[in-house]
């Protein structure tokens, strides 16, 4: 079957079941992975399975645009009115979330799982600490469509929002330092202060000066080109992401980082912000969800998740007790209302987006052959499920701090 053609089908399915999920209510990412499922080669093998194992670059180009997108919510007015307390919060249900399921997991995935040539250091810990990685980020859209349909407001809602928006920051971190070193266990290095310290900083804080190199470069070009259609920005913007991701492969450094500082330099030094990232919002973020979510569904291998199907339940099980005891804990020590410290976590349960292309990326790694299929079908399964009951979770959440009333709907 010709590529071109396969690209059409997935396009086409991904954008009608995607507007079927938004009618019964459900997240559009949700109706993208359920099309995935449905053309999945292992499933109905209509789509050829060679062309699923080879959609890298789709699936770099999405994540380049989706991390520089990430980066362009941190805009530092922004996030400095948000308050101490948000901030305080995110941390805290980030880095708890990260910590229950990698001790969950540790405690665990010995007993559940039985790869060939399984060890603490080659399976294990890397498994533990690159599936806890992906356990902080939020899907926002989920909680503001339940906010919006509502007409939520308050403390709570404003909390899980800001939130939300922060803790995407923290998992893509999370993700470059796990990776970094989980790749030292798996790989077997010795310990020695190269391989252990420095080259995770390396890899880190390469990424980021790289990214900034980038940004600057973008705001520098785009002061030349003022009386240029929106065009023009969609191609400088789609040559700077593939240059800064792939400059940043090149030399070793953690792609998603890059791009996240190349927006994150963008949103705050480019007087033109607003109207880039809007072009990017109008112009490219749907044809780029369609295509990522849809083609993450495709992954899905169906015998790995009904052999590990108990890892996805345990993953939503530790990650749910990541969120709520670190949003109440952040929410006292910040001195939070009632209302946010007993409530904000229930808007925090939905899980896309961004998790997915990290676990996809982990597959591209080919040190991390033995647990990626794992990792793939455990946060794709838990994704699925959290698309579903988060809104539910969200709804009620909002219902019982006051901030919506079913009159309102």
């Amino acid at each position: 079957m010709q590529a071109i053609l396969v690209v059409g089908i997935v396009i086409f399915t991904g954008f009608v079941f995607g507007e079927i999920a938004a009618k019964v209510k459900l997240p559009k990412v949700t109706g993208y992975i359920l099309a995935g499922i449905l053309l999945n080669p292992g499933l109905f093998n209509f789509i050829p399975q060679d062309f699923v194992d080879h959609t890298s670059l789709i699936t770099n180009i999405s994540l380049a645009f989706i991390t520089f997108s990430v980066g362009g919510t941190l805009l530092y007015s922004r996030i400095r009115k948000l308050g101490k307390g948000i901030l305080c919060i995110t941390m805290c249900e980030a880095e708890f979330t990260f910590l229950a399921i990698v001790i969950g997991f540790l405690a665990i995935t010995p007993f559940l799982i039985h790869p060939a040539g399984a060890t603490w250091f080659t399976t294990f810990i890397p498994l533990s600490l690159l599936i806890g990685s992906l356990g902080s980020p939020t899907d926002p859209a989920a909680t503001l469509a339940v906010a919006h349909e509502y007409k939520a407001k308050g403390d709570v809602s404003s909390t899980i929002m800001g939130v939300a928006a922060l803790d995407d920051v923290t998992g893509i971190i999370n993700y470059s330092v796990a990776i970094a070193i989980a790749g030292i266990f798996i790989l077997h290095q010795s310990f020695n202060l190269y391989s252990s310290i420095l080259n995770p900083l390396v890899v880190i804080g390469g990424a980021i000066i790289l990214g900034i190199a980038f940004g600057f470069l973008f705001n520098l070009i785009t002061l030349f080109v003022r009386g240029e259609t929106e065009g023009v920005f969609i191609v400088l913007i789609l040559a700077l992401l593939a240059l800064c991701f792939g400059m940043a492969a090149l030399l070793g450094f953690d792609e998603l980082l890059a791009t996240m500082t190349m927006g994150i330099t963008v949103v705050n030094y480019n007087p033109r912000r607003d109207k880039i990232f809007k072009i990017l919002e109008r112009y490219t973020e749907q044809l780029i969800f369609v295509l990522f979510f849809t083609l993450s569904g495709m992954h899905l291998k169906f015998s790995v998740l009904s052999t590990y199907y108990i890892l996805v339940l345990l993953f939503i099980i530790f990650r749910a007790v990541g969120k709520v005891s670190g949003t109440m804990l952040g929410a006292s020590i910040s001195k939070s209302s009632t209302m946010v410290k007993k409530y904000a976590a229930g808007g925090l349960i939905p899980q896309g987006g961004i998790v997915i292309g990290l676990a996809l990326l982990i597959k591209q790694n080919p040190a991390f052959d033995g647990i990626s299929d794992i990792i793939i079908n455990v946060i794709l399964g838990a994704t699925i499920v959290h698309e579903i009951i988060g809104p539910i979770l969200a709804k009620i959440a909002l219902k019982k701090a006051g901030e919506i009333k079913e009159s309102g709907k």
